[in-house]
């Protein structure tokens, strides 16, 4: 007897049929990182579909925004980007996203979300990125082995961490791994605002941009907490890359680092233990407080239906509760989907997973400046210009730093 095959039947049996390619752009290099973008890509190849890598070096995303904005105006996007916060909101105002509502309704993706993931996502109305995971940003790392050879205590406040860095350079040891990139500087700043002002400091200078908030008495102290911390750096300073820092406080070339959780990919990915090698806690005095980013993949609008289809695919991956959990394993976030299990997290990722859900509870989630949560795009790099120079001029001053915060958002106002 006669075979006979119908098209829909040739489509499923042939090999080339069933192979989707997608182009992925991301900044996603450091060590944990690629990593974790290793994870997304095995997984992507094990259903028999091919990956075009379109990697672009440099933290915080700046030279791959660039790379994505020449390549939009020349109408050739690549199939899905990373995007997150504000630049996901200013893509989709323009109209160069694709509405994933049809398939967020269809596979009940809005019911795995916790609100401010699902908020996040759908700037108007629309989910246009699903979510790869969330990171904690206001975190402080400690070298365990040289604050236990030195007989010093964790620091609570920021005032303790001054006191703990002024023995450790006392001894010869660099007290904080960071270095000159702005946005490096923001995230020590953002953790220093965090603790020295609150939750409603932060609110009202940052997300409600008030002018008396951001020239205020408040502001001047917490810029000049800040500027103190400019003598405890190490002498790579000027060229030091994030992941550098972090290998210095790995080898216990510097004593604490206040960096976001992907620090944990970089530890683990050199064998270090966070929470034990590596101890982890909220920066000084922002105990209770969560200041998050949302790392997120969009979808560019596409007509080609194999792109289309392929796009729909590699959606559908990122949101498998597995997906979400060996990602996020390698890259230091928690998942950003409800009710993944935590089994084989480290423990920084279960105290974080705790916070984020009890900040959730009390309200005290705030959406990270640094990291492009919060701020539109132009206003965030002129406030990292600002911090930059004043952490780096010796004879920076506190109030003029302020009120030209103040100027920079009456400006921004218009």
């Amino acid at each position: 007897m006669k075979t006979i095959l119908t098209p829909l039947l040739c489509a499923l049996l042939s090999p080339v049929a069933l192979a989707s390619q997608v182009e992925v752009q991301h900044w996603w290099t450091s060590g944990g990182e690629a990593r974790a973008v290793e994870v997304l890509k095995s997984m992507w190849k094990a259903e028999g579909n091919q990956w075009q890598d379109f990697a672009i070096q440099g933290g915080g995303g700046k030279s791959a925004m660039t790379v994505l904005k020449s390549r939009a105006l020349a109408a050739n996007p690549p199939q899905a980007a990373h995007l997150k916060g504000i630049e996901l909101r200013e893509w989709a105002g323009l109209g160069f996203l694709r509405d994933l509502d049809p398939m967020a309704e269809h596979l009940g993706w809005y019911q795995a979300m916790p609100p401010v993931v699902r908020q996040t996502l759908s700037p108007g109305g629309q989910l246009v990125a699903v979510p790869t995971g969330i990171h904690r940003v206001n975190w402080l790392w400690i070298n365990h082995r040289l604050f236990t050879a030195q007989g010093l205590a964790v620091p609570e406040s920021w005032g303790e961490l001054v006191r703990v860095a002024e023995q450790l350079k006392e001894k010869g040891i660099t007290p904080l791994a960071i270095g000159n990139e702005p946005w490096q500087l923001a995230v020590l700043f953002e953790s220093v605002a965090l603790g020295e002002g609150g939750a409603d400091f932060y609110r009202k200078a940052f997300l409600q941009l008030d002018s008396a908030t951001l020239t205020g008495p408040e502001m001047i102290r917490v810029l000049n907490r800040f500027r103190q911390l400019r003598a405890f750096v190490p002498s790579s300073f000027v060229t030091l890359k994030w992941h550098q820092a972090t290998n210095l406080l790995e080898t216990g070339g510097a004593a604490m680092q206040v960096m976001g959780d992907w620090v944990k990919g970089e530890l683990s990915a050199g064998n270090y233990r966070p929470g034990e090698d590596i101890l982890c806690q909220p920066a000084p005095g922002s105990q209770g407080l969560f200041s998050y980013n949302i790392d997120s993949i969009a979808m560019f609008k596409v007509r080609d239906p194999a792109q289309l289809q392929a796009q729909s695919e590699l959606a559908e991956l990122i949101m498998r509760p597995a997906f979400q959990a060996r990602f996020n394993q390698a890259k230091g976030s928690i998942p950003a989907l409800e009710k993944v299990p935590m089994q084989g997290f480290d423990r920084c990722a279960i105290r974080s997973h705790q916070d984020f859900r009890q900040a959730q509870q009390e309200g005290t989630l705030l959406p990270s400046i640094a990291e492009g949560m919060a701020l539109p795009t132009p206003l965030q790099q002129a406030l990292m210009d600002v911090l930059s120079a004043f952490f780096n001029d010796p004879a920076g001053d506190a109030a003029a730093t302020a009120a030209r915060l103040g100027r920079l958002i009456h400006s921004a106002k218009g």
